[in-house]
C-alpha cells in the first residue's frame, strides 16, 4: 500500500475592514511532521497591483492556479469577478485541474473570494475569509478585533495570524501582509 506524502499547513486570512483591504498568510510549510520551510510566501500581488491573491494547500498546484488566475484577469482585463467564475468553471470541469489541491482567496477594493476547484465561489458577507489549518482561528480572532478594537485592516491581518500561530501548529508567526486601500469607503 503506498502512503500519500500529505503537505500541511498554512493560514491564509483576508481582512476588509475601514477603506482598506488586508491579506496576510504565514511562512510555514510542513511535510508530515516536520517543518520545511519557514518563510514561505504565499500571498501574491496581481493585475498590476489591483488585486491579491493567497493559497492553503499543495504549493505546487497553487502556483498553477496562480498563473492559471492571471491569465483570466488578463483575459477578462482586470475583472475579478470574472476572472474567478471562469477559472473556477475550468478548474471543476478539466480533468487536469480537477486534481489540483488547493484553495484560492483573491480580493480587489470592492471584492473578497474563495475559490475551489469543488465550484465553490464565496464571497462573504463580513468582508473576512480564512483558509487553511489556521484559518478558522484566524477568523475568529479577527472577528473579535472588529468588533471590538480601533485596529486597521493590516494591524487586524496580522494579530489575528499571530494568534492563530500561537494555537495551531501547522501556522508560525512568519507572516506576510500586502494590503490594498479602497478610497470610496
Amino acid at each position: 500500500m503506498t502512503e500519500r506524502i500529505r503537505i500541511r499547513g498554512t493560514t491564509v486570512l483576508a481582512v476588509r475592514h475601514r477603506g482598506q483591504v488586508a491579506m496576510a498568510g504565514d511562512g510555514q510549510v510542513t511535510l508530515q511532521s516536520s517543518i520545511m520551510k519557514q518563510a514561505a510566501r504565499k500571498i501574491r500581488v496581481l493585475g498590476k497591483g489591483k488585486i491579491l491573491a493567497g493559497f492553503a494547500g499543495a504549493a505546487a498546484d497553487a502556483f498553477a492556479l496562480f498563473t492559471r488566475f492571471e491569465t483570466k484577469l488578463e483575459q477578462y482585463r482586470g475583472n475579478l469577478q470574472r476572472a474567478a467564475v471562469e477559472l473556477v468553471q475550468d478548474w471543476r470541469t478539466d480533468r487536469v485541474m480537477r486534481r489540483l489541491e488547493a484553495l484560492l482567496v483573491v480580493v480587489d477594493v470592492k471584492s473578497s473570494l474563495l475559490l475551489s476547484g469543488t465550484g465553490d465561489l464565496i464571497e462573504p458577507d463580513d468582508g473576512l475569509l480564512a483558509v487553511g489549518s489556521g484559518g478558522t482561528l484566524a477568523r475568529a480572532a479577527a472577528m473579535a478585533m472588529i468588533s471590538h478594537s480601533d485596529l486597521s485592516a493590516r494591524e487586524i491581518a496580522v494579530e489575528a495570524l499571530r494568534i492563530a500561530a500561537e494555537i495551531d501548529i501547522y501556522t508560525n508567526d512568519r507572516i506576510h501582509v500586502e494590503t490594498l486601500e479602497i478610497l470610496d469607503s
